[in-house]
């Protein structure tokens, strides 16, 4: 499996995530109970954290051999 073929992997994985972020946050805006907010907050950050990781490893693996591409060093050795 080349690399290329991971991003593509990442993008739609991301999907899934997006959509799931986009109905907490509606949930979020439509409850008034505390405990209620506190959990959907809690699982708004979780995804969030995933999403941009899905996002980060996608655009890192689509450019990974192209010259003069500048790699995070999170995911670098």
């Amino acid at each position: 499996m080349k690399l290329s073929e991971l991003s593509e992997g990442y993008r739609r994985a991301a999907l899934p995530l997006r959509e799931r972020l986009r109905f907490l946050r509606c949930a979020l805006k439509s409850t008034d109970d505390p405990q209620q907010r506190a959990v959907l907050r809690h699982e708004i950050v979780f995804l969030a954290g995933i999403l941009t990781q899905c996002r980060e490893l996608r655009e890192l693996t689509a450019h990974y051999y192209e010259r003069g591409y500048w790699r995070d060093d999170k995911y670098t050795l």
